[in-house]
């Protein structure tokens, strides 16, 4: 059946900050307690967005989180009304202000991992929310991700919304960051690609510096939950060291779509037994399968994560071309701009590179990768959408007007203590539901 590949991009939220909360994120952690600007940031992500759909790509965009999150701060024991919890928190333990109010969750990425209906037993896409369990800040998303995702996707005959894994080290689980999917054609039947970085139960190397997020464990239980035949499964472990290096996800090392995967040389333990099982299980589905693979003599695993030259989308046009989104900072690596100019000027699987600044997005840990679900949906599937949340000039507008009305451009780790933030985003997130037609999203609401 016809298919195609939406994008569906996080919008930034009201609470953008560096509060350098997740350690394995180089980028994260350089940049702790600067000060951010939420209106830029959500802006940057939200022309992105809209040129995208401009070139002919279905965009959706899935609503920001309610930050801070008072429920996390009631469930560790603050009580009184909301301006008191915020107040007690910021002099007892800040650290757990921080992660309230974390918009990490704009790295929709993370926020599940997806599996189209023509690699499913059951027809329907599945999702399984990311329970992100390694880091507080990030653990506390996956209950709004299902709940979202289920307003968004909610014809149960086509889509099939799961509850996150069981919350515990041996079924670490951080999304889509970690999966990929390779088909000849998008509707086609599909082998899906799982990446880990340990495991739980299975002997073998680990990273020594940075914690591996991904377990094997998890990646076969979600392939297992979403009626995934293991003739059309492969799983691969990331190398070690380039965890170590700060590639703290997959998609930091590598990125997929349809039959070509463009990586790192250093990506994965026994990277040419990866390559043969993949082109392997391809070729039994009359898939072809190429590599574009990046020698470290050209681009060093260092060049890589400070650019996040993988962390880019690969993207399948309507005439059939694909194109390399990048961020800005690709194009300020010296080593990078110039694998890129030759990679631009050979005839290969890749026609285009197209560049976007996305600051504000890259100096907290996440470029354009990061901020983006992808969701393979026929067209009965994707009429059954959630109509208000595919990108058009009229909704760039909106959300355009919307966040220059109710974003701060400037957030310091101090303003977090201020509870007129929380009043700002409530005031702004409830708006924004009305723009999407969402109904009560939010618990606030409720």
């Amino acid at each position: 059946m016809q298919a195609t590949e939406a994008n569906f991009d996080g919008l930034v939220g009201p609470t953008h900050n560096y509060a350098g909360l997740s350690f394995g994120n180089v980028a994260s952690q350089n940049n702790e307690k600067s000060v951010a600007n939420p209106k830029a940031a959500a802006k940057q992500g939200l022309r992105k967005m809209m040129r995208l759909a401009d070139l002919g790509f279905h965009q959706g965009v899935l609503p920001p989180q309610e930050r801070p999150s008072i429920r996390l701060l009631r469930e560790l024991g603050f009580s009184g009304d909301d301006a008191s919890v915020i107040s007690k928190v910021a002099k007892e333990a800040p650290e757990l202000l921080a992660a309230a109010s974390s918009a990490s969750a704009m790295w929709t990425a993370n926020a599940a991992t997806v599996s189209p209906s023509a690699d499913t037993q059951d027809g329907r896409v599945h999702f399984t929310p990311a329970n992100l369990c390694s880091k507080l800040h990030r653990a506390i998303e996956h209950q709004s991700t299902r709940r979202t995702l289920s307003t968004i996707f909610a014809d149960e005959s086509r889509f099939a919304v799961h509850e996150a894994l069981p919350g515990t080290p041996a079924l670490g689980d951080e999304g889509a960051a970690n999966h990929t999917r390779f088909a000849a054609e998008y509707g086609q039947r599909g082998v899906e690609f799982f990446v880990y970085g340990r495991s739980e139960y299975r002997r073998g190397p680990e990273p020594k510096r940075f914690p591996a997020r991904q377990t094997f464990e998890a990646s076969r239980a979600v392939a297992h939950r979403h009626g995934l035949d293991d003739s059309a499964t492969v799983y691969a472990q990331q190398t070690p060291d380039v965890i170590d290096a700060g590639v703290f996800h997959n998609d930091v090392i590598a990125v997929g779509n349809r039959h070509t995967l463009f990586c790192h040389e250093r990506a994965f333990v026994d990277q040419s037994a990866v390559y043969d099982a993949l082109r392997g299980k391809l070729e039994a589905l009359k898939s072809p399968f190429d590599v574009i693979e990046v020698p470290d003599a050209q681009v060093a695993v260092a060049d890589a994560v400070s650019s996040y030259l993988f962390n880019s989308q690969l993207l399948t046009r309507p005439d059939g071309k694909q194109i390399l989104v990048v961020p800005q900072e690709c194009r300020e690596n010296a080593r990078v701009a110039a694998y890129l100019d030759d990679l631009a000027a050979h005839s290969g699987p890749i026609d285009d590179v197209l560049v976007f600044d996305l600051r504000e997005s890259m100096k907290n840990g996440g470029g354009p990768a990061c901020l983006r679900l992808r969701v393979v949906l026929n067209e009965a599937e994707r009429a059954a959408v959630s109509p208000d949340v595919w990108i058009n000039e009229t909704l760039f507008g909106k959300l355009d007007a919307w966040i220059e009305k109710h974003y701060r451009d400037r957030l310091a780790p101090s303003d977090l203590t201020d509870p007129e933030l929380l009043v700002e985003s409530r005031t702004a997130l409830d708006e924004l539901t009305q723009i999407l037609k969402l109904g009560s999203l939010y618990d606030f609401q409720r």
